[in-house]
């Protein structure tokens, strides 16, 4: 079922969780996995009109990231291991200081950030930043090829890349970011094409026309259509005791691409 496009209703006092459609109408006990799914899904939508991620910081810096996004990214962060992160899309930096907090723990790696502008204030705060040590930035657009073959000279040979893309979410221009940065990432590790959450928000505060199909989760999909050398493969979870859960719940779906070993 598509869950975006119905009608959801959770009935606290009966522990159930209705879905309509128009075509469907079913319930759930709420500790059916569906019905973890489908009020995810409502979560989902409310945060966003809400702007829930717009309240989070991380040692410091602003981190515009849903929190169950940045924990199972750790937990691909550990599982892998890179040497070596590089995210297109700076902002405020937090994710950039998240990375690297991550390295400083595991005693090893660091975070290359590259935008098209870092704001003064911005620079200064990373500049200033206890976990300075552990980052790289460069300015310029993430697909000009000058930008990317800089990023390609700062990785050493036989180091373990993992790439996130999270700068301009358009079809046009993830497609062109997985092209140029796929070819950097580590057999067994991910290219991650975030924020595919906008094809399911047509209509929506600060969504755009066209979002259902303008958007990374479709460049994510061609991509894949054309490399068979990568995978959609949603990272295992490492810790799992639930009911039945399979999903992330997600800002990302469709992001995880993994380079077959």
């Amino acid at each position: 079922m598509d869950l975006t496009k119905g009608r959801v209703t959770v009935d606290f006092a009966a522990s159930t969780v209705r879905f309509e459609d128009g075509e469907r109408d079913e319930t759930f006990p709420t500790s059916d996995p569906r019905a973890f799914d489908l009020a995810s899904a409502a979560w989902l939508r409310a945060g966003w009109d809400a702007k829930h991620v717009y309240t989070f910081s991380w040692f410091g810096r602003p981190i515009i990231q849903l929190p169950d996004d940045m924990v199972r990214m750790q937990e691909a962060i550990y599982a892998v291991k890179p040497d070596v992160i590089v995210e297109t899309g700076i902002a405020h930096g937090g994710s950039l200081v998240y990375y690297a907090s991550l390295f400083e723990a595991m005693g090893r790696g660091r975070v290359i950030g590259v935008d098209i502008e870092i704001r003064e204030h911005n620079r200064a705060a990373l500049d200033a930043h206890e976990l300075r040590g552990r980052i790289e930035t460069i300015v310029g657009s993430s697909v000009a090829p000058e930008i990317v073959a800089g990023v390609r000279a700062r990785i050493d040979p036989g180091e373990r890349v993992m790439v996130i893309l999270d700068s301009n979410h358009t079809y046009d221009h993830v497609l062109a970011e997985l092209e140029a940065y796929a070819p950097m990432v580590s057999p067994g590790s991910y290219i991650v094409a975030t924020d595919g959450i906008m094809r399911d928000l047509d209509g929506a505060p600060r969504s755009q026309p066209g979002w259902s199909t303008d958007n990374p989760y479709h460049a994510g999909q061609t991509f894949l259509a054309a490399h068979p050398e990568f995978e959609l493969a949603q990272p295992a979870w490492p810790f799992d005791e639930s009911i039945g859960l399979t999903r992330n719940v997600t800002y990302w779906p469709g992001s995880w691409l993994k380079r077959r070993a």
